[in-house]
């Protein structure tokens, strides 16, 4: 077999790719933004090439560590590059359909001078014992841990089965009165008015409707904090955390005077663009929440706050191996104090809506009721079950998406809403 790197074609996305799972899993940098980063240079077929390699390591991360250890005398360590370079030969072989020869030729070049001999020998071994994956996807024992306690065994099973393939693709309409004009010109299905699903691999810029700005790429549990604030009336309400600002547009569109607020100016550029394409206005400042004073309270605010965003694991899978309890405790102390400055922002009789797309109850249920045992003049809203897609309802207060919900429709990511209202 001639597997000599100079002979080896697509080696430029392999290496991409196994960068940018060293920046993940060594250094804690979230995959989008190692991707950002590295595969600027590269052809959209490479850089996608690599993404999609990176994304499938990640995914079957325990599982292809099984198979590598299976055939080893030794453990490979875990940080090694030729674990790592194994890794990404068979989630080519055992996902994306790469023939064994490609994925063996472009994956030992990428150890020049480290052990050849052996990766080659590891993989030529599995390759003659065929080996297949199961249907789902293992999680890694701490999170799987984690999320049995707080969810249940039956969760962490539905979890297990959602990350298996990337999610479909949701869109928010500028214009809920559409949503049967643009399901059936998108040929896709809408799960709430408002609201139309995709199947993944559209080029959305090219879809009908883009261009125009009638609608936005917006996962349909992230859609809800929104949703739950209703029609504003000329109302006032500050997006917190805003860019890059599928809330704006949306409470825009809800006729909300919005103010959108994000310390990223790189993120509010983005949001700037957003508003362009939609044609939907709010007024932007770039500032951090924690030093921002606004003029005047508000008759709402919401605050998407900061968080391990676990509940994007479907379409983030970086997300299972970077976040632990050290990110999550560090991450729970900056959302309390940026709930207090919302606080201070809210008009008396005014709602507070506290989202993440986490599914660490630290972040969710339980800092919205440390929050409320701070703050006695607010108490928690009622929740209109209309304002949410059939086979959601609110419980104890609050909306809790969990993995498994939705699942014979696709889905949806793991997100924790809280809507709180100040006394007059």
């Amino acid at each position: 077999m001639n597997t000599r790197p100079t002979t080896a074609t697509g080696l430029a996305a392999r290496r991409t790719a196994l960068r940018m799972l060293d920046a993940c899993l060594r250094t804690g940098q979230p995959l989008d933004q190692a991707a950002s980063a590295m595969a600027k240079g590269l052809e959209p077929s490479d850089r996608a090439h690599a993404i999609a390699i990176a994304q499938e390591v990640l995914r079957w991360l325990p599982d292809l560590d099984l198979l590598i250890d299976s055939q080893t005398r030794l453990p490979l360590a875990e940080d090694a590059k030729a674990r790592m370079v194994l890794r990404m030969a068979l989630a080519q072989m055992l996902r994306l359909g790469t023939p064994p020869h490609a994925a063996i030729a472009t994956a030992l070049p990428l150890l020049d001078k480290g052990p050849r001999r052996l990766v080659h020998g590891v993989l030529g071994s599995l390759w003659r014992l065929q080996p297949k994956l199961a249907d789902a996807p293992s999680l890694t024992h701490p999170v799987a841990d984690r999320w049995t306690a707080a969810w249940g065994a039956e969760v962490v099973e539905a979890a297990r089965t959602a990350l298996a393939e990337p999610p479909p693709l949701d869109l928010t309409l500028a214009d809920p009165a559409q949503t049967t004009k643009w399901t059936e010109e998108l040929e896709g299905i809408s799960l709430t008015p408002g609201h139309v699903r995709l199947s993944r691999g559209s080029a959305i810029e090219m879809l009908p409707g883009f261009a125009d700005g009638d609608w936005w790429v917006q996962d349909l549990a992230a859609s809800l904090p929104a949703r739950l604030l209703g029609q504003g009336n000329g109302r006032s309400v500050a997006d917190l955390c805003a860019a890059p600002g599928g809330k704006t547009m949306q409470l825009a569109s809800q006729g909300w005077d919005v103010t959108a607020l994000d310390k990223s100016s790189k993120r509010m550029e983005r949001l700037s663009a957003n508003l362009e394409r939609t044609g939907l206005t709010a007024k932007s400042s770039n500032n951090d929440v924690l030093n921002w004073q606004p003029e005047a309270p508000f008759d709402a605010v919401l605050l998407d706050a900061p968080c391990s965003a676990t509940g994007t694991f479907r379409r983030h899978p970086d997300v299972l191996h970077r976040i632990g309890p050290k990110q999550i405790a560090e991450l729970v102390e900056l959302q309390a104090a940026m709930l207090d400055k919302a606080a201070e922002m809210v008009k008396p009789g005014g709602v507070l809506i506290y989202a993440t797309c986490s599914l660490e109850p630290e972040e969710g249920e339980q800092q919205a009721d440390a929050f409320l045992s701070r703050y006695g003049e607010f108490t928690k809203a009622a929740i209109d079950p209309k304002l949410l897609p059939e086979g959601i309802s609110p419980k104890d207060g609050y909306v809790r998406t969990l993995p498994g919900m939705l699942a014979d429709k696709g889905g949806l990511d793991g997100f924790f809403i809280a809507c709180l209202q100040r006394k007059d």
